[in-house]
């Protein structure tokens, strides 16, 4: 192909390995997505409408879950139409977008960790000053910092992908990402603003992990010496810590599979491999902070407890 504007779509292969057992992964697709929407929305609702939730870590909490809604949606719905269709074609366009989600996506959840690692260092380092520096205007800004910086930067990362030439349209995978379509340029393709770019991209993520490991570092030294300060931590740090270790694993562990693994895997398994950061982290992060931040527990609990009892109240009045 001469240039990049003759691509007008591309072909998702991946699929090709999904025909025997369609059905069986549409429901069970489907049905996982619903669970994402469902545990999610409701963590969401329960932080609006509780007015003692209305705190810094369950604002970042509740930004946590909108963004696994927004990563979820640019994939799932896609999917499942995919799926169903005997063609996996994706427009050039949609493919694009699709990339463009699916990396800010991943990068508003490290920018999020990020804030949040900072919200627990000023709660049990910093307590005096906490409530003067975390106010809501100020953690506003935190909030707009995790979702417009992912957005920009890689806004520029797409656009800078959009200027390549291409000289192939198949995606070996069941999902159109930056990389992926990176490597269907033509060999004469000039890829130094793109390298530019990843540099870019690159040092301002390590500076958020630098930043967490940081934070974590004053936290660890100043719980070892309060007992009060290590029940806090246990409380609030090791729901964070998970999630921040989940995320770290199911982001590397494709770059690695990528330098590293076989190319004789099963397509199956190299897709799973490529997605799991979508099938992970929007479930496992709501289900780790609901039963392990005492408020949000009790509150599900409460609420529980309250539909057993109006249940028989409704029968013996009936």
């Amino acid at each position: 192909m001469d240039n990049v504007s003759n691509v007008r779509s591309f072909i998702l292969v991946g699929f090709n390995e999904t025909t025997n057992y369609r059905v069986p992964l549409l429901l069970a697709t489907l049905l996982y997505y619903c669970v994402i929407l469902f545990i999610n929305i409701a963590l969401i609702l329960l932080i609006v409408l509780d007015e003692n939730l209305h705190e810094p870590m369950y604002i970042l909490l509740s930004s946590f879950c909108i963004n696994a809604l927004y990563g979820s949606t640019g994939f799932y719905p896609k999917f499942l139409s995919d799926l169903l269709s005997s063609s996996h074609r994706i427009s050039y366009e949609g493919c694009l977008l699709q990339a463009f989600i699916m990396y800010s996506f991943a990068c508003s959840d490290l920018s999020i960790l990020a804030v949040m690692a900072f919200d627990r260092y000023l709660a049990i380092c910093r307590p005096l000053h906490y409530h003067s520096f975390m106010t809501k205007r100020r953690l506003s800004q935190l909030v707009c910092f995790s979702w417009l910086t992912p957005f920009c930067i890689f806004f520029m990362n797409i656009l800078i992908t959009s200027r390549l030439k291409l000289c192939d349209i198949k995606i070996q995978r069941v999902l159109c990402l930056n990389w992926l379509i990176i490597k269907l340029a033509c060999p004469e393709a000039d890829t130094f603003r793109k390298n530019i770019s990843a540099y870019v991209t690159f040092i301002v993520y390590l500076s958020h992990w630098l930043f967490i490991v940081w934070t974590y570092m004053h936290l660890i030294k100043t719980c070892v010496r309060s007992r009060d300060d290590r029940v806090k931590f246990m409380q609030t740090c090791v729901p964070h810590l998970t999630s921040l270790m989940t995320f770290l694993f199911v982001l590397v562990f494709d770059p690695v599979y990528m330098i590293f693994g076989s190319t004789r895997l099963p397509q199956s398994l190299q897709n799973f491999i490529t997605i799991e950061f979508l099938i992970i982290p929007p479930v496992m992060n709501p289900l780790i902070y609901g039963f392990k931040l005492t408020k949000i527990r009790n509150r599900i609990l409460g609420l529980v407890s309250f539909k057993r009892k109006s249940i028989p109240s409704k029968l013996r009045v009936s």
